[in-house]
């Protein structure tokens, strides 16, 4: 068997890109508190669009085919306009800590996903890990107690799994943009639909809810909008570009770890023993459908 050549620029970039996505879960829990959850996520939009202003002209001289511009669509619409919504949401009723355990099924959804659309092999060992994993984040959520970070963690983890759905079939459409596009123009257009897509939510957001736009509230918008959107999406756009989208999903079982690490230190969260014991078996759950096949397996859809 052909051994596959392991690209170490390419991991390092999914590395950086994961620490980065992880900080987001702390600095959107830090944002929505004096401010409206679609009121962040414009902000992020908006700022990381600026950052693009000046590659505006060279954008213009691509060409796009039909079916460029119907992946184009799918992965905006996927990501960062319905991602953004329920991650959004989902930070509002549960901590930090329990949303990046969530994250880990994200592999096991774009396996799946990728049988769907792309007719890629979906194994016994994927199904399997992907029934212990939801089965361990039903139990991470029935057995979470509301408290002064999470008043409704039930809900919060539901929205964040319809986040996770939505970033697996964003992967599997920059599969393959990555081809075709380079990863600043991909970045750019997910910054420019996002702010188009969420200014009318952030207006309706500050006409009925009351915010607070403190220095520090601004500071973390100016974080997500340039470090975690521009840095963390470029990083992974162009790692995407290098390596396998299922081999790079892999990379996001590292989320959760740091996640937990980041919200420790930043934001005081501390899961409990149950919450751990549950965190567990998401991630035995994603171990298990990440196992190499020690034979060839045929696709069970």
């Amino acid at each position: 068997m052909r051994s596959q050549k392991i690209d170490l620029f390419g991991m390092m970039l999914l590395l950086i890109a994961m620490i980065t996505w992880a900080s987001s879960f702390i600095a959107l829990k830090s944002a929505i508190g004096p401010l409206g959850p679609m009121t962040v996520v414009f902000g992020r939009m908006l700022v990381s669009s600026l950052c693009f202003v000046y590659f505006i002209k060279g954008f213009f001289k691509l060409e796009f085919t039909k079916k460029d511009i119907k992946y184009i669509l799918l992965m905006t619409a996927f990501e960062p306009c319905l991602y953004f919504i329920f991650e959004a949401k989902a930070l509002q009723y549960t901590t930090a800590s329990q949303a990046g355990m969530i994250t880990s099924m994200m592999p096991l959804m774009t396996a799946i996903g990728a049988g769907i659309a792309l007719k890629e092999v979906i194994t016994k060992k994927v199904l399997i890990g992907s029934f212990i994993a939801v089965l361990g984040a039903i139990w991470l959520s029935l057995s979470a107690q509301s408290s002064e970070h999470a008043s409704n963690p039930l809900l919060g983890n539901f929205l964040e799994f319809l986040a996770m759905i939505c970033g697996a079939w964003y992967a599997i459409a920059i599969r393959y943009l990555t081809q075709r596009f380079s990863a600043l123009f991909l970045t750019a257009v997910q910054g420019f639909v996002g702010t188009i897509f969420f200014f009318p939510l952030a207006i309706w957001e500050y006409n009925t809810i009351s915010m607070n736009f403190t220095s520090e509230a601004l500071l973390w918008v100016l974080y997500l909008g340039v470090v975690v959107t521009i840095g963390g999406y470029g990083m992974f756009n162009l790692a995407l570009s290098r390596i396998e989208a299922s081999r790079a999903s892999v990379f996001v079982n590292l989320i959760p770890v740091f996640t937990v690490i980041l919200a420790y230190l930043f934001l005081g969260e501390v899961l409990k023993p149950t919450e751990i014991i549950a965190s567990v078996v998401i991630l035995c759950g994603v171990a298990i459908s990440q196992m190499p096949a020690l034979r060839k397996e045929k696709s069970l859809l």
